[in-house]
């Protein structure tokens, strides 16, 4: 495998960062999850702005152009062979000096990753999967923007043991008011009587580029859509849920707790937008 790492492809085995590298030491920099699709990369555009706003709101000098970035990941695609598949892409604050300071990191560190994904078993895409609702709560927008996609997912990971200690795939986090913000990794939908329904940004989510993708889709597909506050109530009574996420795509959830949703079944509008996005994906 090859890596991309400052300007140059190297082999995974040569792939590394300095101890001393601030992403190392604080989980100090900020990422991206991409797919590829026919060896085109899925929603270039909306992953690069994401990238250099999160990089900007931290005050991370990125030291390549949006374009420069781009062209790394097709050639670390092209380099591993990789046509359908996944990229990490990571910025670094750098290498620097013990101690928080960032202005002791004078340049910035940018790798990409090419190869495959499979975040969940094929099954549960086609019978659903189980989740837990996560007594580990979303760090407050009020301490931390949400919007910023930064090397830090410590909360997010111990939501993630929770639902490993439960046996179960996937858990859904609540903010500090005790509304449903996000999973681990993925946006959160509802189907409420035929409307389409996800967390507004007010509570505090990531606004995920799958997620805005599956809200177009359910407005093309004439669904009504809001974004509204959810409570762990109304997971419990919807009539479908699914997850969103660049590496999950779309996920159906069959069970959260020790509660049924939809009787166990995916339901018809998870089904219409998961036939519609692989669709979309198809014509691109």
């Amino acid at each position: 495998m090859k890596v991309w790492l400052d300007g140059n492809l190297v082999d995974k085995a040569d792939a590394k960062l300095s101890v001393f590298d601030h992403g190392t030491l604080y989980g100090d920099g900020v990422f991206e999850g991409i797919r590829a699709y026919g060896g085109k990369i899925f929603q270039c555009q909306a992953h690069m702005d994401r990238l250099f706003l999160s990089a900007k709101k931290i005050r991370l000098e990125i030291p390549y152009t949006k374009q420069e970035i781009v062209d790394a990941m097709m050639q670390t695609m092209a380099a591993n062979g990789v046509v359908n598949g996944y990229i990490r892409l990571v910025v670094t604050r750098g290498e620097g000096t013990l101690g928080l300071g960032p202005n002791r990191c004078p340049r910035g560190s940018v790798f990409a990753i090419a190869d495959q994904i499979e975040l969940y078993p094929r099954e549960m895409y086609e019978k659903g999967m189980p989740v837990i609702i996560a007594k580990t709560r979303r760090t407050s927008a009020t301490m931390l923007d949400p919007s910023i996609k930064s090397l830090n997912y410590l909360n997010n990971i111990m939501a993630k043991v929770e639902a490993l200690d439960a046996g179960v795939g996937e858990a859904i986090m609540l903010n500090e008011h005790g509304e449903v913000g996000e999973a681990t990794g993925d946006n959160v939908f509802i189907v409420k009587d035929e409307a389409v329904l996800t967390p507004p940004p007010s509570a505090g989510i990531l606004l995920g580029v799958t997620r805005g993708v599956v809200l177009g889709l359910a407005g093309k597909l004439g669904l009504a859509v809001r974004e509204q506050t959810i409570m762990p109530q109304d997971l419990y009574g919807a009539d479908e849920c699914f997850l969103t996420g660049t590496a999950a795509e779309i996920i159906p959830v069959t069970k959260i707790d020790n509660t049924s949703v939809g009787g166990g079944k995916v339901g018809p509008i998870t089904l219409r937008l998961t036939k519609a996005f692989h669709e979309m994906i198809r014509e691109k």
